[in-house]
């Protein structure tokens, strides 16, 4: 039985972020406070490349906070292909926690399929 999902991603795990800045080759996100143009912000911090000011994820309230001044300032494209692979790391870290194996294709529009078998060991 297939089921499509379509989710709406809060960043909520620190695990999940590093291994999509990893999968990325982003420097690891570290936890620090920020200048953004208006203003700073608290949490896990990432430098996506070409951007002026880092992405900062709250995961405690699953807020992101940027400043890229309407793409001028950073590619919008960068941080949702972050968010995409975090999304992809947040599923297989729940799906092997629960004891199953993830498969993974990346499809020719870019998204990515998952596909989760239930109670393998992989």
């Amino acid at each position: 039985m297939s089921h499509i999902v379509t989710i709406q991603t809060e960043v909520r795990d620190s695990e999940a972020l590093g291994l999509a800045c990893r999968r990325l080759e982003l420097g690891e996100p570290v936890h620090e406070t920020v200048p953004l143009f208006s203003g700073e912000a608290t949490g896990y911090a990432v430098r996506l490349p070409d951007w002026r000011y880092p992405v900062v994820f709250d995961v405690e309230q699953g807020q992101v906070r940027f400043d890229n001044f309407e793409g001028r300032w950073g590619e919008p494209a960068q941080l949702n292909r972050l968010l995409q692979f975090y999304g992809v790391e947040k599923c297989r870290l729940e799906a092997r926690r629960k004891g199953h194996s993830v498969h993974e294709n990346q499809l020719s529009d870019g998204s990515i399929k998952l596909t989760i078998q239930i109670g393998a060991d992989h």
